[in-house]
């Protein structure tokens, strides 16, 4: 469906009154996050700003690992805090507030902060409405960044382009959660091709280079695969040892997503990763109607309707059964019609 939230004026203003831009993002940053974050700090550097982009990190997704330089961490803000002169001001994008920015939101606190952000959770507390464009019916931030690019009477470059499509194709699965009524979605990616990007260098850059170790890890992982709810829920997991053993890049997790959901019958995945000895990552996919933010909501997580995440304090046999009883309400139904 169209989206049909204009970029405020609040917004645009805030921009054009600033001088000292940093530009975060939340932390594991996906395609979306990194491309929006450098697409805008282009646009702003050709306004006459000075932009920079920084993320708490780390970036484990291999589409987001060529950019990992570009990025300024906490360390190096509040050196940049003390040594600019001026005032400096912070667009979060990606996220709905500094909260999920990992160790940057305590260097960023206390400037100035505008939000640019298409998840449908979150709070800006007592911030100017004026300085959120929030909206949950787009389907990437990197959407927005372009209507705001636009907004401020520039053209994408095909840099700024590339990092849009990235965006936009990493938080739409390469377009495979797309629906009939997504054809506004293919016209900003028009718009991005016109202007210079290649679908099939992001295409290549989401899905090439993949380690035999991923490859590995990806079998083991299916076949921990159980089904719960008479095959309308699979979840799978990855212990420790296979976290040390594989490392943080060593996995493919949407390709584990595509197989699992393409089992006939389910309608939510979840992947449960012994992240560290305390601590559970949990990965949360639906198809249609199951609304898998609320679900990881529970556990003090969130995302978007189809695709969520949580941390999750515990270990895989705690964690397990929680995740199975947060499900059961849903389940226990009949299920639904989209």
């Amino acid at each position: 469906m169209p989206h049909p939230v204009a970029v405020p004026s609040g917004i645009l203003d805030f921009i054009h009154q600033g001088e000292r831009f940093f530009v975060a993002g939340h932390k594991e940053p996906d395609g979306d996050c990194v491309g929006s974050q450098l697409a805008l700090c282009g646009a702003l550097r050709r306004l006459g700003k000075q932009a920079f982009p920084c993320s708490a990190g780390p970036f484990k997704r291999p589409e987001v690992l060529p950019y990992r330089d570009r990025f300024i961490t906490a360390c190096a803000i509040e050196k940049k805090r003390r040594r600019e002169r001026g005032a400096v001001r912070a667009l979060v994008l990606d996220c709905s507030s500094l909260g999920r920015a990992g160790d940057i939101a305590d260097a960023l606190a206390g400037l100035p902060i505008a939000v640019i952000d298409h998840h449908a959770v979150g709070q800006r507390g007592n911030d100017p409405p004026e300085n959120v464009y929030l909206d949950p019916a787009a389907p990437a931030t990197a959407f927005m960044v372009l209507d705001v690019i636009a907004a401020l009477g520039l053209a994408p470059t095909r840099e700024e382009a590339e990092f849009l499509l990235l965006g936009l194709c990493a938080d739409t699965g390469f377009f495979r959660h797309s629906s009939s009524g997504s054809a506004e979605t293919f016209e900003y990616a028009a718009r991005l091709i016109r202007a210079g990007a290649s679908p099939k260098e992001v295409y290549r850059l989401m899905h090439g280079g993949k380690s035999l170790g991923s490859r590995y890890l990806l079998g083991r992982q299916l076949g921990k695969t159980r089904s719960r709810f008479r095959g309308r829920l699979l979840i799978t997991t990855e212990d420790y040892e296979d976290t040390q053993r594989f490392g943080l890049d060593g996995r493919d997790s949407d390709s584990l997503y595509q197989l699992l959901q393409g089992v006939e019958g389910v309608e939510a995945v979840v992947v449960i990763r012994q992240e560290t000895a305390e601590t559970c990552a949990v990965g949360f996919r639906s198809r249609e109607a199951v609304d898998v933010a609320a679900v990881a909501a529970k556990f003090g997580g969130g995302g978007h309707k189809n695709a969520a995440g949580a941390s999750i304090a515990g270990t895989i046999e705690t964690v397990y059964p929680a995740i199975v009883e947060a499900f059961a309400p849903i389940f226990q139904q009949p299920p639904a019609v989209p």
